[in-house]
């Protein structure tokens, strides 16, 4: 027998169910995933394996058009996906704003080249239940394979989740060995997966376009200490927005550092102290050395 290994791309419009899928089906928390668009903003790597072979997830940002600061590196992410990936999986949600949302993913799969497979989300919505047969009959007029998934979706639909990834192993081209360490299910760091946390609580507490202006930093994590210590800087894109991220009487940073720190303790299966700063560094996104120091490089513009 075979065996196969490579790169899956999920590529969709911002709130696709994106993160959530790929969470499903590496059966681990490895994106961020908040009911706000445009959360993911590098490539995220799940990987599963098995003993015909091993399937790495790319969950890529949101396709949006931008040509400048943190957009732009966001659409460069997306599309270096599309480039670099063995196989894609186009995601679209039964609550697209706009038919031509998912018409543009679609193409853009449908175009590449590539084995693909187009995965429709969010089926548990009821209001928009009519639209998964228009957008199945949409994938499979572009020539692919339709799947559905609920957003509720989860390890317990094992029978579910298997014949999905047997299809998408499928898709996969022949290898001489895994990609990665068959018992690693990402290859994010602690350090990163940290600071991804503490920004989605962000966005879980917070409103409106601060949770977008915000960035995160890890200035030191001490793994060492007999209580592993992590002390984080969340940077704001105004000074204004300082005292909304701490909040009254501090409300929100404490909630926003409680939140952080049970998702953690889960990850690392044991206390964690964590401490959060809030720092002011007007309009980050646009400064090209900042946005270097927090890692979001365009290596063209390196």
């Amino acid at each position: 027998m075979s065996y196969k290994a490579g790169f899956l791309g999920l590529i969709g419009q911002p709130n696709a169910g994106k993160s959530t899928l790929m969470n499903f089906l590496v059966d681990e928390k490895v994106s961020i995933v908040s009911a706000k668009p445009q959360t993911t903003r590098r490539r995220i790597l799940g990987i599963w394996s098995t003993d015909r072979g091993q399937v790495v997830f790319v969950d890529a940002p949101g396709l949006i058009n931008s040509d400048s600061g943190l957009n732009a590196f966001l659409a460069r992410e997306a599309h270096d996906v599309i480039a670099n990936s063995d196989a894609l999986l186009a995601v679209i949600s039964v609550d697209e704003q706009k038919s031509e949302d998912a018409a543009q993913i679609l193409d853009l799969v449908s175009k590449s080249g590539k084995p693909w497979i187009g995965v429709i989300t969010k089926t548990d919505i009821e209001e928009k239940a009519h639209r998964i047969l228009i957008l199945k009959k949409m994938i499979e007029e572009k020539g692919g394979k339709s799947m559905s998934i609920s957003a509720k979706a989860s390890a317990k639909d094992v029978e579910e989740r298997e014949a999905m990834l047997i299809d998408f192993l499928e898709l996969m081209p022949e290898s001489p060995a895994p990609l990665y360490d068959v018992e690693l299910f990402t290859n994010e760091n602690v350090r990163e997966m940290a600071s991804e946390i503490i920004r989605e609580k962000c966005f879980e507490n917070l409103h409106h376009e601060i949770p977008y202006n915000i960035a995160v930093r890890i200035i030191k994590f001490d793994e060492q200490a007999p209580l592993p210590k992590i002390y984080a800087e969340i940077i704001v894109s105004k000074e204004s927005h300082k005292a909304i991220v701490i909040g009254k009487g501090a409300s929100v940073i404490k909630q926003i550092g409680m939140d952080a720190r049970k998702e953690l303790e889960k990850l690392l299966d044991e206390q964690v102290f964590l401490d959060l700063n809030v720092a002011s560094k007007p309009e980050w996104f646009g400064n090209k050395r900042i946005m270097k120091e927090l890692g979001y490089v365009i290596e063209s513009e390196e």
